[in-house]
């Protein structure tokens, strides 16, 4: 209700107007991006492309100030957290995101990913490192065993109380190790390195951010 509340409040506070927004984003390995419930972005690489590691840019035009959601994907084969299953390669992946919005005519930064930044882990796996090291991991058994979340129908809505979700936990770039399409995107100061707080495990993410407060 806290977060219904500030958002009405908001909303009250400004005059909503149209904008046009570019955003830049880069993602290991996959996601779309909402803006006041709609589709304005999806990543055109398919996550199950060997390293998709791309950045992406568009331009969307919404009412200001406006509820971001995304929906970020770390690749994984299935349930088991893995991939390479069954090469000499088979291992726990990792993940990592950020994303800026700025204002497409001036070129003003908006918003980007930071500690205000709610993320909630939808699918985290594999519970046990260990999983990487078995020779027939199965999703489910043992340290191969995964947890997930119930997506919320309206996650994305302006409405929509996150109050109870955590904040994004900000990484170091050593530590994501970002690669293949981001250093092609001037990223402002302001814009951080963003995930759960266990780049290998948590595998799936919902995140949302306002901007334009």
């Amino acid at each position: 209700m806290r977060f219904i509340l500030a958002v009405t409040a908001a909303l009250a506070a400004h005059v909503a107007h149209a904008e046009d927004i570019t955003v830049d984003i880069w993602v290991d390995n996959w996601f779309t991006v909402y803006a006041n419930g709609s589709v304005v972005m999806e990543d055109p690489v398919s996550i199950t492309t060997e390293r998709s590691f791309n950045a992406e840019t568009a331009t969307f035009t919404v009412d200001l100030p406006a509820v971001i959601a995304i929906e970020a994907k770390d690749f994984k084969e299935n349930d088991t957290g893995l991939e390479y299953i069954g090469t000499n390669r088979q291992q726990v992946g990792d993940g990592g995101m950020i994303a800026q919005f700025v204002d497409a005519t001036t070129g003003e930064l908006i918003a980007g990913t930071d500690a205000e930044t709610k993320c909630l882990v939808v699918q985290f796996a594999p519970v046990g490192l260990s999983c990487a090291d078995e020779a027939n991991p199965v999703a489910g058994e043992g340290a191969c065993a995964f947890e997930e979340t119930d997506i919320p129908d309206d996650w994305t809505a302006v409405d929509f109380d996150d109050s109870d979700w955590p904040a994004a936990t900000i990484h170091t770039a050593s530590d994501v190790g970002p690669k293949d399409g981001y250093d092609e995107i001037s990223w402002n100061s302001s814009a951080e390195l963003v995930w759960g707080e266990n780049l290998k495990q948590d595998n799936t993410l919902l995140c949302r951010l306002v901007i334009g407060e």
